[in-house]
């Protein structure tokens, strides 16, 4: 299939592994920003095929992952009210709340629905006019777009049964949020190709050149990670810090100035909490004034509620990058898909849930698992 099985040979990728051995002379602490890549990483092993030197750092990359406990506690609740149906895409399901999951708030009479497009919540509410219809819009840059169409589309046929809940973030903050901790150990960033195909890459040069990091876009694919790592540690070994495109193949300087434009006409910049790190400044987006009647925030004022994080999750460690899943004491035990403490073990591009899907317990591999791209 053309754009996959070319990007998962394992010749190729045997002679970048040799390159990436050949050019490292010393450690080095990379940090992959986008859950999808977590994932293509613990699933073909590449982490155990790189040197030793040559360290991976999970981030904050996971949507569903660092959306706040907030408001995923305002989603049930709003959920559960009788005159709504809620709609989400179904990774959201089995994110807990404080007490609750949009499954179980299904379970006890809760219309909720799994759509597959914010188009579709849309749709369901020209259906059905004397109920409230809520798309849980959550998500990067990637995701944003879709969603503020959806509410330039109810805005212009005049649809006054549907809003959005939203909860959106952006990537650069979040890195310039990273550099700025104290215990930060990252070197070098693999930016998210799909963020960057929509953002292009004019936010990144500024955060390379202050922070004095390389910044390598980069895709999805096994041989996409390994030429973005090969880029990565040529730039440290040299002492350089630029941002290098290298995915253009979906990836153009500019980015989409189409979303662009439809993303600064329907949202407007905001801080923006992330579950387990806590807030952002200006890293994330809201509804704009123009578009406040769809904002389902401020539609059923859903206040004064009460949070509570598993004392035993520590999410939020493994989202900042200063622990892996299997570090954590209640992962795989008390932690798991069907019992979840936390977002990271549930959602398609957590961390823990890689871990655990790819049995990643903490011991090392036979030479039998540790072979390039399967």
């Amino acid at each position: 299939m053309k754009y996959l099985d070319e990007f998962q040979d394992p010749g190729l990728a045997r002679r970048l592994l040799d390159e990436i051995r050949a050019t490292v002379t010393r450690p080095w602490a990379l940090m992959e920003v986008c859950g999808g890549q977590t994932h293509t990483i613990i699933r073909h092993g590449i982490d155990q095929l790189l040197p030793d030197d040559v360290e991976l750092i999970h981030g904050p990359g996971c949507p569903v992952c660092v959306t706040p406990l907030e408001v995923i506690d305002k989603a049930l609740e709003i959920a559960a009210r009788p005159d709504v149906i809620f709609c989400s895409f179904g990774d959201m399901l089995r994110v807990p709340g404080s007490d609750r999951d949009l499954f179980q708030v299904r379970s006890h009479g809760g219309d909720v629905r799994v759509v597959y497009s914010p188009l579709d919540a849309l749709k369901i509410a020209q259906q059905n006019p004397h109920r409230q219809v809520v798309f849980f819009g959550i998500g990067f840059e990637t995701t944003a777009p879709p969603n503020a169409m959806t509410a330039h589309q109810a805005r212009r046929l005049g649809i006054p049964n549907f809003s959005l809940l939203v909860s959106h973030v952006r990537v650069p903050p979040a890195i310039e949020a990273i550099m700025q901790s104290p215990s930060c150990r990252v070197q070098a960033f693999l930016a998210a190709g799909h963020v960057c195909s929509v953002m292009g890459i004019r936010e990144y040069p500024e955060l390379a050149e202050r922070f004095r990091v390389p910044i390598v876009v980069t895709g999805f694919e096994p041989l996409d990670i390994l030429e973005g790592i090969r880029r990565t540690v040529r730039q440290l070994e040299r002492g350089e810090h630029t941002v290098d495109n290298a995915y253009p193949r979906a990836v153009r300087p500019e980015g989409n100035p189409a979303a662009q434009a439809m993303l600064a006409d329907v949202f407007e910049v905001t801080d923006r909490a992330w579950r387990g790190i806590g807030t952002i400044p200006a890293s994330g987006w809201r509804l704009s004034e123009r578009y406040r009647d769809y904002d389902a925030e401020y539609r059923f004022s859903v206040e004064g509620l009460t949070t509570r994080e598993p004392a035993a999750c520590r999410s939020g460690e493994v989202l900042q990058g200063l622990i892996k899943p299997h570090e954590c004491e209640a992962f795989g035990t008390t932690c798991t898909p069907r019992t979840p403490l936390g977002a990271t073990m549930v959602s398609s591009e957590g961390a823990c849930a890689a871990y655990y899907l790819y049995r990643r317990l903490g011991t090392p591999p036979t030479p039998q698992e540790a072979s390039p791209v399967a």
